[in-house]
């Protein structure tokens, strides 16, 4: 008997959204080891928050001793999953592929086992690749019904837009990959991204079809907030887990402004925090939620990017907002005399140049929102300016909205 049911855990953190033969994969899971796979197509060279709840996922199940596969999908990225797109995805090369693909396996180190016994990494390009069209189309393909597969809510939303026959064959290798899974390392369930249910789910059955062997589907909530809205997007872009797509202080910052309301589903979801704190935390009402916040934010930050990088986007975090602590590690620009001669220190420039404003345009339209400050101050001119003397020693900071900083330096 395993000490304690996966099941179990992963439902009371609020992780099950759907699952095929419940009562069963429960009763299999409090019993014995299994091994189970999750896929990531790797289209970018990080992984974003997102995939951190499916991350999780796998890392809660390994605690409680089952065996994770991370199935790396160099193949399926050269087609590219329809679910949740409007249009189909960019073609990327072999190289793109696989470089993504490595640094996908070195965050997901951070929470996973990858050492003796632990962890498996896959690439599906191994054995898709490879392929013979005719033969897996008489073996795999014979065995997917068109009409079901057209009610699929992947397929059925891109029917107006156009659907590629390129695209329908993605459920059919996504299922193809759980077989050999099945066959290779015994694996027999498949997690992932609601979105992803109804591919997920064709593998469970063509195991079940083809090798009269029991085999489940099971899909975790996507990160969303209380009103239903998927998190993880900031005006800079996507929540990345590479620092040099969104840097260790704006990581930080982002959980420690998540709304009240989504403070409990992002602590049970995201961290490893017991249950029993996670609701303490969850039931913090007025100023006080804000320790719930530093909490999930340190802990996060702490998890992707170590603990000295967390303590170093903490401490320019009090900086902020008690008046003290450390303000090396805030974001920062240095401005050269040439910047400062072709900027004239303009404060919409400056914005600009320190990525608080995509364009002068979106600089004034802030401006004008009455968004922007200079330390506690509101800008009012368009025109307005910061003076050398204000950029001299530590610098300035300014501030866009309640989120936004950036301390300006003359360098």
């Amino acid at each position: 008997m395993m000490e304690r049911n996966a099941f179990d855990v992963l439902d009371e953190r609020g992780f099950i959204k759907q699952v095929s033969h419940p009562e069963e994969l429960r009763e299999l899971m409090g019993k014995e080891p299994i091994t189970f796979y999750i896929g990531f197509d790797p289209t970018a060279d990080s992984l974003h928050i997102g995939h951190y709840v499916a991350l999780m996922s796998m890392a809660h199940m390994q605690r409680c001793g089952h065996r994770p596969i991370a199935l790396l999908g160099g193949g399926t990225t050269m087609i590219g999953d329809p679910s949740g797109k409007t249009d189909m995805r960019r073609m990327m090369t072999k190289e793109e592929i696989n470089h993504n693909a490595d640094r996908f396996q070195a965050q997901m180190s951070r929470v996973l086992d990858f050492g003796e016994g632990g962890a498996l990494i896959r690439n599906n390009a191994d054995w898709l690749l490879p392929l013979n069209y005719l033969e897996f189309m008489r073996d795999i393909g014979s065995l997917f019904s068109v009409n079901r597969m057209l009610a699929a809510d992947c397929y059925k939303n891109r029917m107006e837009q156009g659907l590629t026959f390129f695209e329908m064959g993605y459920m059919l290798l996504q299922s193809y990959d759980f077989l050999h899974l099945h066959r290779t390392d015994g694996c027999v369930l498949q997690m992932g991204g609601d979105d992803q249910w109804s591919n997920i789910l064709s593998g469970a059955d063509l195991i079940r079809r083809k090798e009269q062997r029991p085999a489940f589907a099971l899909t975790c909530a996507l990160l969303t907030t209380s009103a239903g809205v998927k998190m993880g997007k900031t005006e800079k872009g996507a929540v990345w887990l590479d620092k040099e797509k969104c840097s260790v202080f704006d990581f930080y910052q982002y959980w420690r402004n998540v709304d009240d309301a989504d403070v409990e589903k992002c602590l049970s979801l995201l961290t490893f925090l017991p249950m029993d704190e996670v609701r303490r935390l969850g039931r913090l009402e007025g100023s006080a939620i804000n320790e719930a916040k530093r909490k999930l934010a340190f802990e996060l930050t702490q998890q992707v990017h170590g603990t000295e990088e967390a303590e170093r986007a903490m401490a320019a975090a009090e900086a902020l907002f008690a008046g003290g602590g450390d303000l090396e590690h805030m974001p920062t620009i240095t401005l050269g005399s040439a910047e400062i001669e072709e900027s004239g220190l303009r404060i919409v420039d400056i914005l600009v140049l320190g990525n608080l404003a995509k364009s002068k345009s979106d600089g004034r339209r802030l401006v004008q929102s009455g968004a922007v400050f200079v330390e506690d101050e509101k800008v009012e001119a368009l025109d307005a300016t910061l003076t050398l003397e204000q950029l001299a020693g530590e610098g300035i900071i300014l501030r866009k909205g309640k989120k936004g900083y950036l301390r300006v330096r003359g360098g």
